[in-house]
């Protein structure tokens, strides 16, 4: 792919989510979906091989289902009320069908079986598009339709999306299935307080976002795919394979790192709305997600086999090089949690 078809086809990707974030039509969202999900074919086709070209099909049939129910439920409450502005009241038939579409297009479960399955066939540069920029448009519509979602559908979703998220990833060995599914529980965390305080919800996104692009940048330096590569490279660069640990526990949600705010405030306004059963059983089935992480934990750092040699400390006879934004990635896994009373105030 040459500089110029790249560029064309990211502006078309960054170009399709502009216009679903600024827009109140719903003509004109929809247009911005649809060029997003043309624009991201060709990047999951990046390295063209058959798990590559299967996982793009799977995306795009999945996607052109929702994009046909989301224009549906367009046209159905147009004739509702006469109008074609996002701001209007959205009946029952529209909004439930919205719920479906978007949940589609976020992999939110039961509608999240895609997700594992196509990032698990795509390279990692792609696979961090598919589970942070992808997920931006649709969120930013569920944002702006919040008050006309139905409440008891969309907690079922996401308590669904907190348990599979979790369940999904135990037997797991492919760290990109891993992510997948972490995303499918994030997801989960952000549905749930959407319908109470939808910037609550925009916070826990960019947060996710940050998190998950840490961890995909330093997976790409590594090189790593599997968790038996990954544990294996512990002699190598303890110094980078720490980094990973940290932000895998910042996802899990383990304070008092990053990762823990965002749960912690949703928690909280969760009982503030007098809702005790719901944020109770998500942060137990969050204990699903934090495992497989200390799973990686303990097979990367807190396991070394016996050996005669030196190779478990062969990093300290090689010269290795620690990328520049180590630094920063490590302070932005980790430091977060002091704003959060600051966040909670602006929130």
């Amino acid at each position: 792919m040459n500089i110029l078809t790249s560029t064309a086809i990211y502006f078309t990707l960054f170009s399709g989510t502009m216009i679903t974030l600024l827009s109140s039509h719903w003509l004109l969202i929809w247009i911005g979906l649809e060029m997003s999900l043309l624009a991201i074919i060709p990047i999951l086709l990046n390295k063209p091989n058959p798990r590559s070209i299967e996982a793009a099909s799977k995306y795009f049939l999945i996607q052109a289902t929702a994009s046909m129910i989301f224009m549906m439920a367009a046209i159905v409450n147009f004739y509702s009320t006469g109008e074609w502005s996002i701001s209007n009241t959205i009946n029952y038939l529209s909004s439930f069908m919205l719920t479906m579409a978007l949940s589609m297009k976020m992999g939110l479960a039961p509608f999240h079986l895609w997700v594992p399955e196509v990032t698990q066939g795509i390279s990692l540069m792609s696979g961090l598009i598919l589970l942070t920029w992808q997920k931006i448009a649709p969120i930013s519509i569920m944002f702006q339709i919040a008050p006309s979602i139905n409440y008891t559908l969309i907690m079922a979703m996401s308590l669904m999306s907190v348990l599979l998220g979790g369940w999904g990833g135990l037997n797991q060995t492919q760290l990109r299935k891993i992510m997948a599914y972490s995303s499918i529980a994030h997801m989960g965390w952000m549905m749930a307080i959407i319908s109470f305080d939808p910037t609550l919800s925009i916070l826990n996104l960019l947060i996710y976002i940050m998190l998950t692009t840490n961890m995909f940048m330093l997976l790409y330096y590594n090189k790593k795919m599997t968790t038996l590569s990954l544990s294996s490279s512990w002699n190598k660069s303890p110094l980078l394979i720490s980094i990973i640990l940290v932000v895998l526990m910042s996802l899990g949600g383990l304070p008092p790192l990053t990762g823990f705010s965002p749960k912690w405030m949703i928690i909280k306004e969760l009982v503030s709305n007098n809702n005790i059963i719901l944020p109770t059983s998500m942060a137990i089935l969050a204990l699903l997600n934090l495992y497989f992480y200390m799973r990686l934990i303990y097979s990367t750092s807190l396991t070394l086999f016996p050996s005669s040699n030196n190779i478990k400390i062969k990093w300290q006879f090689e010269n290795t090089k620690t990328p520049s934004l180590m630094p920063t990635i490590a302070i932005t896994s980790t430091m977060f949690l002091p704003l959060t009373p600051t966040l909670s105030i602006l929130y």
